[in-house]
């Protein structure tokens, strides 16, 4: 793991990248979610903000979605408590200014439209208190995962939108960078099936994969299987911004 301490700027990469562990392990350590009002922008299925609503009880969560069949399936499974789902996306947030603690983007930055990411920034500031943290991880274009990955869905161009808009957030003093943090995530699948069902059949997007892409997707998956599937590494990086103060 690398923190901002050692970049001189905010890196779209980093070329030492040594640690595998799961996320949580990043923003339990980065961020004070007890008693924190949360936002989360593009839950999808709230992974994570359900992990987060079980472990800090104390914690009021509003997870969002703008895809409306994962948002009517995230209304329909049990709700914790503290927490509650919502369909509106990041270019228009219904929520006070200075209302929330702390706003989570798991991979969700690079599906906003490109024309409105410099927005959808402008609104995070705007809903964060005055020294509130904005948690947005995004995947990195490098990779095994990614290679299999672009050959049906590539990425390259918004995930670079997302960094420079990242990048420009900070530039025109919306936030200070406070932690760059890249490292791997372990990723593992069954068999082709089980890659197929979690990349071919989303709700949030039209895959249209020829017969060509679908083969040559399978040839790659294949030259990495073993005996228990196949085990990949997705490569990450979280930039922990903060709301200046005054």
């Amino acid at each position: 793991m690398t923190s901002s301490a050692t970049l001189p700027r905010m890196q779209l990469d980093h070329p030492q990248v040594t640690r595998t562990c799961v996320e949580r392990e990043i923003y339990e350590r980065l961020l004070a979610l007890d008693g924190a009002t949360i936002l989360e922008l593009g839950c999808g299925k709230a992974d994570h903000t359900r992990r987060i609503a079980a472990t800090h009880p104390t914690a009021t969560i509003v997870a969002t979605e703008v895809d409306r069949l994962q948002h009517e399936a995230n209304l329909a499974a049990d709700v914790p408590a503290n927490m509650t789902f919502a369909d509106f996306g990041g270019e228009s947030i219904p929520l006070p200014g200075d209302s929330v603690d702390v706003v989570l983007m798991f991979k969700s930055l690079h599906h906003v439209p490109t024309a409105s990411l410099d927005d959808a920034l402008d609104e995070v500031a705007r809903v964060l208190r005055p020294g509130g943290q904005a948690y947005i991880s995004e995947p990195i274009f490098a990779g095994v995962h990614n290679e299999m990955i672009r050959i049906f869905n590539d990425e390259e161009m918004v995930r670079q939108a997302a960094f420079d808009a990242l990048r420009r957030a900070v530039d025109r003093g919306l936030f200070e960078l406070e932690h760059e943090v890249f490292f791997l995530v372990p990723v593992k699948y069954r068999d082709f099936a089980d890659f197929s069902a979690r990349h071919f059949d989303v709700t949030h997007s039209v895959r249209r994969l020829s017969q060509a892409q679908r083969e040559a997707v399978e040839r790659l998956f294949d030259s990495h299987r073993g005996p228990d599937g196949v085990s990949l590494t997705q490569r990450m990086r979280v930039d922990l911004l903060r709301k200046p103060q005054g």
